[in-house]
């Protein structure tokens, strides 16, 4: 039998104005999720901590919204899916977006909204990211035991004549290709970069500063860097073993590598050949590349298929067996590439269509 509920649902008033979800009918909104990202953003302080870190050189007698009502006008909206400007000409008259930014009058405008973009620059970029770390920090109630970053590389194809856009041959269009960085699905870090750059590039100076900034609030937390093969980097490496920093990162193939794991290779091929199903084995070595100037443990994922022999390697600091780190610590990464999606699919990240660089980033 159906429960039928006819309290309403009463929400904190916002400038005089009663703000209640009932079930009567009567006026309907779409977008009335702007109230449930009122609360969780509350709840968070994500968009005050962002307001505070941004700079406001307006003239602030001339100003008819605040710094923080746009930002979370700007956030809010591309939440519930409005990813362009121009859906703003609309939505500063919605009475759900005006209550759920703390207004009660008509938002800011579709040009006052890409003035307020326009206007970012470098430091705006540093403080948001500053303050994407604070909240990430925040959100603990007590140390964690371990920490592991994430970081990858993706394109952001662009259509127009953006700064910094190139042709990219490996995604075979104009992109840019920003850098992300997760801890488990939390995001703290997305740098816009040019897209032709190399896949490390900034990769070093964001880990450092992610390093100190965690262990200045968990001094004896411990802090894995994790990548593909693209950020198997000499000078990386060395930084992550001076300042504690353990690494699980990929290492691309070379003939040397494969002199080394060739007697695993040859145990996985007599074992498809056996079975006639894929065979993989899990080994180990020492191994130093020209450029390194000591010797580090490798972990070889030794695959053999119908299609052939398909050797994958792991350069780490952690201590474990070898499946274990190549199965359920170095392979969970792939679990990045979702988060990414959201960001581009769910979040409209891609959407750098200004022409100056720093307002897309």
């Amino acid at each position: 039998m159906t429960d039928c509920n006819l309290e309403p649902i009463r929400f904190p008033s916002c400038k005089g104005r009663l703000v209640e979800a009932s079930f009567s009918g009567g006026a309907i909104t779409s977008d009335g999720g702007a109230m449930l990202l009122r609360q969780a953003d509350r709840l968070l302080g994500l968009t005050d901590r962002a307001a505070q870190a941004l700079t406001d050189t307006r003239r602030k007698a001339s100003c008819r919204h605040s710094l923080s009502t746009m930002l979370r006008q700007r956030v809010y909206a591309l939440a519930l899916g409005y990813e362009d400007l121009n859906d703003h000409d609309e939505l500063r008259l919605d009475p759900a977006l005006q209550t759920a930014v703390d207004a009660d009058v008509a938002l800011a405008g579709a040009s006052t909204l890409c003035r307020f973009e326009q206007g970012r620059g470098r430091a705006d970029a540093v403080c948001l990211h500053e303050a994407l770390v604070d909240r990430f920090i925040a959100s603990f109630s007590r140390p964690p035991r371990r920490l592991v970053l994430d970081f990858d590389a993706t394109d952001d194809p662009v259509h127009g004549r953006q700064e910094g856009r190139f042709f990219h041959g490996y995604y075979d269009r104009y992109c840019f290709l920003p850098l992300y960085v997760f801890c488990g699905d939390r995001l703290l870090a997305a740098w816009l970069r040019p897209g032709n750059s190399d896949g490390a590039r900034h990769a070093w100076a964001i880990l450092a500063l992610l390093v100190k900034r965690l262990r200045l609030a968990w001094p004896k937390g411990k802090i894995v860097f994790r990548g593909d093969s693209g950020f198997c980097r000499r000078r990386m490496l060395s930084w992550c073993e001076r300042n504690g920093v353990d690494y699980v990162v990929g290492i691309a193939r070379s003939a040397a590598l494969a002199r080394k794991a060739r007697p695993v290779m040859e145990l996985s091929a007599m074992a498809h050949e056996a079975s006639g199903k894929k065979r993989c084995l899990f080994d180990e070595f020492p191994y130093a590349a020209a450029s390194w100037n000591r010797t580090r443990r490798v972990i070889v994922k030794a695959e053999h298929t119908a299609r052939g022999a398909n050797p994958r390697y792991v350069v780490t600091s952690l201590k474990g067996a070898p499946h274990w780190l190549y199965d359920k610590v170095y392979c969970a990464r792939g679990d990045m590439e979702n988060r990414i999606k959201e960001q581009q699919l769910d979040l409209f990240a891609d959407r750098t269509g200004c022409h100056a660089w720093w307002p897309n980033q």
